[in-house]
């Protein structure tokens, strides 16, 4: 499979006050093509945010939903900054480069813990420790993660959103 050319992330969606970061791994295809974060329409990211917050962010066009993410203080964005992947599974990404996180803490001091969105995310979790700051693995919001029931995925992340403080 050829991989093709080099893919560049999106920008942080974050505030000086952010208090809770969700990190993803990459985007994926959908949501690069449309310049939206979690932009696949199966992705359950904002169904699980809307329920969180009991507001129908899915409704919402996308920048009042950013407007609403860091007015509560979250923060949105990836472990990669820039990769090489054919399709949109995490499973093909190569020659990853990784995000400036201390550049980001810089920009939002007031971070005090970071949700990876699955297991590639994860994989960043000793560079974000390095620099002080709690991490929590979730599972993924992706529609490949079909393993988790939307319930148990709604448990697991209201319970890491209570203890970042944006619930």
């Amino acid at each position: 499979m050829r991989i093709g050319a080099r893919l560049l992330g999106l920008p942080p969606v974050l505030a000086r006050h952010t208090r809770c970061l969700v990190l993803g791994s990459f985007p994926g295809a959908a949501s690069l093509a449309a310049q939206l974060y979690y932009g696949h329409p199966r992705n359950h990211f904002w169904p699980l945010l809307s329920a969180i917050w009991q507001m129908d962010l899915v409704a919402m066009p996308y920048p009042r939903r950013l407007a609403e993410v860091r007015r509560r203080g979250l923060g949105i964005w990836d472990a990669y900054a820039s990769c090489q992947r054919a399709g949109s599974l995490d499973s093909a990404i190569e020659a990853a480069e990784l995000n400036d996180f201390a550049w980001l803490l810089r920009r939002a001091p007031a971070v005090r813990l970071v949700l990876h969105n699955g297991g590639e995310s994860a994989r960043v979790a000793r560079a974000i420790e390095a620099l002080g700051l709690p991490t929590r693995r979730l599972p993924s919001t992706s529609p490949a993660n079909a393993s988790w029931s939307f319930e148990r995925k709604l448990s697991a992340w209201r319970d890491a959103f209570v203890a970042g403080g944006v619930a």
